[in-house]
């Protein structure tokens, strides 16, 4: 289905916030998703990025679903566009898939059993630091307050860096992080629909993720520091520097999903 629509002009769409759109396209995947995943376990929770909540809040599994990640670019026929899904069970994420439709790209890992990228295993760069290293990441755009904070992290990033790119989809930038094709990737703010697959390949893939703080409440504030342990921890450092939890707290505070 969205392969079919892509670049289709006559597509609804409609402005959910500030320069935040959704079309047909992300409310037909997100349907299908969640038809899907009640009929096969109607007992499961499943949050959704359009529709929200679906099952029982009290539920042992929970999935978060981002039916098309990337909105904008697919709107505007740029080919950088993935679907997101991922499942939770008792905190611990378990299993976690990213489909790209145009170029037929599958990354799935499930807890303990490693990450895959088109059924071949995958591992996340050695790189051992920010010096020369190729990262990713993403504009706080729903989270405006934290502009001049993340301007001046991005900043002490860059002069180090070899480069930056900003690809405008979180989920697949985390997936090529656990590929190696990216040494890492920093974003603020995001969705836990954005993050929760590709959180999970990292970490079964040898990354580590954690929050501005070094912790493991990313899903929750949105704040993400991603790369293998290495890399990781002297990229904390140095966003550590121009901010942190606390901060982001007071510039920008936490929307309830």
């Amino acid at each position: 289905m969205l392969r079919r629509c892509f670049r289709d002009r006559s597509l609804e769409v409609r402005l959910k916030a500030e320069h935040d759109y959704v079309s047909t396209a992300d409310h037909e995947s997100e349907a299908a998703i969640v038809e899907f995943l009640q009929r096969r376990m109607p007992d499961h929770r499943v949050l959704a990025e359009e529709a929200g909540f679906f099952g029982p809040a009290d539920a042992e599994y929970e999935w978060f679903v981002d039916p098309l990640d990337g909105t904008n670019n697919y709107l505007q026929g740029l080919p950088i566009w993935g679907v997101s899904i991922a499942c939770r069970r008792g905190g611990r994420l378990i299993a976690g898939v990213i489909y790209e439709p145009l170029g037929e790209n599958l990354f799935v890992a499930t807890q303990g059993g490693g990450a895959s990228w088109n059924d071949q295993r995958i591992q996340v760069s050695q790189r051992e630091g920010v010096d020369g290293a190729f990262l990713a990441t993403g504009y706080p755009f729903r989270a405006r307050g934290a502009i001049d904070a993340y301007l001046e992290a991005f900043r002490s990033v860059y002069l180090r860096a070899r480069a930056i790119r900003r690809c405008g989809a979180a989920s697949l930038d985390l997936a090529y992080v656990a590929t190696g094709v990216y040494d890492g990737f920093f974003e603020f703010r995001l969705s836990p629909w954005d993050i929760a697959a590709g959180a999970l390949l990292i970490e079964e893939a040898g990354g580590r993720v954690t929050d501005l703080d070094g912790g493991e409440e990313y899903l929750k504030s949105g704040n993400v520091v991603a790369g293998s342990a290495a890399l990781h921890a002297e990229l904390l450092q140095i966003i550590r520097e121009s901010t942190s939890e606390q901060q982001m707290d007071e510039l920008a505070p936490l929307e309830v999903v």
